[in-house]
């Protein structure tokens, strides 16, 4: 059939017809899209794995007790804290205070985990 061969009657049933592939088409991928995103939600999450825990460091034990170096201001508890990270705080203190690092007393250095 030619366009030209076509009254208002079959252009109307022609419209009609398209229209309702059309729309059954997107009706189909509506539904696709549906079941596949039940699907995917159904699907129990594997159970994670548990986070181990780190175990505390028992304090490092201070050396064996022997003459202070000239300067010294006592022992010094370290708790979770390199001996390297220890002398960085305490260099920055000294700094910041613009003191002598042998006129000031440190007693403990911990590190915090903040969560």
């Amino acid at each position: 059939m030619a366009s030209s061969d076509m009254n208002i009657g079959d252009a109307l049933v022609t419209a009609v017809m398209g229209w309702g592939v059309v729309f059954l088409g997107i009706a189909l991928l509506v539904l696709l899209v549906v079941l596949v995103g039940k699907a995917m939600t159904a699907k129990k999450p594997a159970p994670a794995a548990p986070v181990p825990q780190r175990e505390k460091p028992a304090p490092v034990t201070p050396a064996p007790q022997g003459p202070k170096a000239p300067g010294a201001a006592g022992d010094l508890k370290l708790y979770d804290t390199p001996d390297r990270d220890a002398a960085m705080i305490m260099a920055i203190v000294a700094d910041e205070l613009k003191i002598p690092i042998n006129e000031l007393r440190f007693i403990s250095i911990k590190e915090v985990h903040k969560k």
